[in-house]
C-alpha cells in the first residue's frame, strides 16, 4: 500500500471541522452533551464527527476497518479489527470532550492507521488553530508540513507534564500523589493529543497515564516515536495498540524515561 495523502488527510478533517466542530465550539445545547458512562461526556459533535470520518476512511481506502471510540462505546467487539490482516483506521472524533462542552480551547481531532501491530501513519488536528501534525512509520513527524525533532532533555527535577489523577490501582494511587514532589510541575491538559503534541514541541516532557484506551493514545505515540520520544508501561514494555494494558509513561527521552521508572519502584 502507497502512504495516504497527508494533503488529502488535511483537507478531510478541515471540512468536517468548519461543517460539525467550529459552529458548535461554545454553543452547544444540554440536549446535545450526555454521560456514556459514569465518567465520560459524550456530545452530538462527537458521534456525528466519528459518522463522518468513518465514511471518509473507508472510502479512501477500500475494505480497511475501523475503531472509533463512541463505537467502541456501543460495541466493544469492534476492537478485535487488529488481529485481522487488514488496514484499520482508529479515531477519536474529539479528544478533550470535556473541555470542549466547556469552551476551552485544548481539544483536537486524532486519527491512526494500522496493520495488525504497526502504526503506519497517524494525524492530530486542532479545529480551532488549524494547526496539523502527522507521522509516517520510519520516515518522521511533522507539524504543518515541518519536520521536527524533539530537543529537549530536561532531568527529572526540571520537568514539566501530567500525572492521570483517576483510575490507578489501589498499589499505585497513593504513590501517584506522592510523586508529585519530584517534578518541576505537574499539570493536566485533560486533552492527551495536545500533550503529545507540546512533549514534541519541547514545551512538557512527560506524562504518566492510567488508564490506557486506544484512540486516546495511538496516534500520539506514533508521532512521539517519529520524534525522537519513548514510551513505555511499568513493566518496561513499550505500547502495542493490539495489547490491553495500562499504566504508560510517554516522555521525552529516554534518560528522563528510566529516571521516573526508577522513581516509581523505589517510592
Amino acid at each position: 500500500m502507497n502512504e495516504v495523502n497527508n494533503d488529502e488527510l488535511q483537507n478531510i478533517l478541515f471540512d468536517i471541522s468548519k461543517k460539525n466542530i467550529i459552529p458548535k465550539f461554545k454553543n452547544l445545547k444540554k440536549s446535545e452533551i450526555q454521560y456514556k458512562n459514569i465518567n465520560d461526556l459524550v456530545t452530538s459533535v462527537d458521534i456525528k464527527v466519528e459518522e463522518e470520518l468513518k465514511d471518509k476512511l473507508t472510502s479512501l481506502l477500500p475494505n480497511s476497518l475501523f475503531v472509533g471510540e463512541e463505537i467502541f462505546s456501543k460495541n466493544p467487539k469492534v476492537i478485535d479489527a487488529y488481529k485481522e490482516k487488514k488496514f484499520c483506521w482508529t479515531v477519536d472524533p474529539i479528544d478533550g470532550t470535556t473541555n470542549f462542552t466547556q469552551g476551552k480551547e485544548k481539544f483536537a481531532t486524532m486519527i491512526a492507521l494500522s496493520y495488525q501491530d504497526k502504526i503506519l501513519q497517524s494525524w492530530i488536528y486542532k479545529p480551532l488553530t488549524e494547526e496539523f501534525s502527522y507521522a509516517i512509520l520510519n520516515g518522521g513527524a511533522y507539524i504543518n508540513s515541518k519536520k521536527i525533532l524533539i530537543s529537549a532533555n530536561s532531568s527529572i527535577h526540571n520537568s514539566i507534564g501530567s500525572i492521570s489523577f483517576k483510575y490507578w490501582e489501589e498499589k499505585y494511587e497513593k504513590k501517584m500523589k506522592n510523586l508529585k514532589i519530584f517534578f518541576k510541575n505537574i499539570n493536566s491538559y485533560r486533552c492527551i493529543g495536545f500533550e503529545y503534541i507540546d512533549i514534541v514541541k519541547g514545551i512538557r516532557d512527560f506524562a504518566i497515564l492510567s488508564k490506557v484506551s486506544v484512540w486516546d493514545h495511538i496516534a500520539g505515540i506514533l508521532i512521539l516515536r517519529e520524534a525522537g520520544g519513548v514510551d513505555m508501561h511499568f513493566d518496561n514494555s513499550t505500547y502495542n495498540h493490539c495489547i490491553k494494558k495500562n499504566n504508560l509513561i510517554v516522555s521525552s527521552s529516554k534518560i528522563l524515561q528510566n529516571e521516573i521508572i526508577n522513581l516509581i519502584k523505589e517510592n
